[in-house]
């Protein structure tokens, strides 16, 4: 299989494009810049912009399938970056599958698409979008998926929807990073009750979830044109997690709290603050930032273990030995070159 991984030098682009080489397959990534990645592994690199139809034109041609994991998180408060990345952006990536002749397409969507802001327990795929979303990327993500899944069968192209949540792991240049700043500036707080109960997806997990997904993507399929939770099986409590992560980088744990009502009101205020003044970046506090730290969030993963055989490949607990691994700079921790 010729298989094409855009934002393949991210932090689950890098894993699955190693889990395809791994098993024999050709890999291309498109990327809008070089990763030294790139230079350990035998991968056809294309360089561009995703919203340019003839840099992703390009990178499409004599393709077999599109594992499309580009994307811009975050919860910043402008819009348009998001909207043009993340859904004008898959927009250019269908189009360019369609006109190449690309058979398949799994798009790495978010549980947050059908976030409400409420406890969600033990949900699965039935779960409507919400009338409204607290972040642009969330927004911006589930008009992409909808996109997607609405482009099954078109022109013979196959799609479908994974939604991992909370990827973690060796290599981490988002959560993981972001915690340790935080707690080292002395600004973590445990938001509400601390009992709230989410999932996790260890990163190869959510790698071999795209490997799966893609091969069981085929012409009479329950996969085609299908949306999938993705995570480890077993919810945990978020703030115990966190404070095992702080733990692994050995620093302070979390003692101290703030309401959920004095948060929500400190995210509001930041996010029409930087609205207003247009500022650049992310507030330190936004809504969603507080309900996904204060609400129960985790799925049932039945339908993909059903339907493209999922199951954890990599359990917590060995997930959270190579997080330390690479922390204590044992090389066997780190995602191998």
């Amino acid at each position: 299989m010729y298989a094409l991984v855009t934002g393949g030098g991210g932090f689950l682009g890098q894993y699955l494009v190693r889990q395809l080489l791994d098993r024999g397959d050709q890999v291309r990534v498109f990327s809008r810049t070089h990763h030294a990645f790139y230079d350990q592994h035998p991968v056809d690199v294309h360089l561009g912009n995703v919203r340019n139809m003839s840099d992703i034109q390009a990178a499409c041609q004599g393709i077999d399938i599109v594992f499309h994991t580009a994307a811009i998180a975050g919860i910043s408060c402008d819009w348009e970056p998001f909207f043009e990345v993340n859904t004008l952006g898959t927009l250019c990536v269908i189009d360019a599958c369609v006109k190449n002749g690309v058979r398949k397409l799994v798009y790495t969507s978010s549980p947050s698409v059908v976030f409400n802001g409420k406890n969600q327990e033990g949900i699965d795929e039935s779960a409507p979008y919400p009338s409204d979303w607290l972040a642009h990327y969330s927004s911006t993500k589930a008009l992409a998926e909808q996109i997607v899944l609405g482009a099954n069968g078109r022109d013979g192209l196959l799609t479908c929807a994974l939604r991992p949540h909370l990827i973690w792991g060796p290599g981490d240049c988002h959560l993981f990073p972001r915690l340790i700043a935080s707690a080292k500036l002395g600004k973590l707080r445990r938001i509400g009750k601390g009992k709230n109960m989410i999932d996790i997806t260890y990163v190869e997990n959510a790698a071999h979830a795209h490997v799966l997904a893609g091969d069981a993507l085929f012409d009479g399929s329950p996969v085609a044109g299908g949306s999938y939770f993705i995570s480890q099986g077993q919810p945990v409590n978020c703030w115990d997690f966190i404070n095992e992560l702080l733990t692994i980088a050995k620093l302070p744990l979390i003692t101290k709290s703030i309401s959920y009502c004095s948060a929500w009101f400190k995210g509001w205020f930041l996010e029409n603050w930087y609205s207003l003044l247009k500022l650049r970046g992310e507030p330190a506090m936004t809504r969603f930032l507080v309900t996904q730290l204060a609400r129960s969030h985790w799925f049932n993963i039945s339908r993909a273990k059903e339907d493209f055989g999922y199951r954890p490949i990599v359990s917590t607990e060995e997930g959270l030995a190579r997080l330390a691994a690479e922390m204590n700079g044992d090389i066997d921790g780190k995602p191998q070159s």
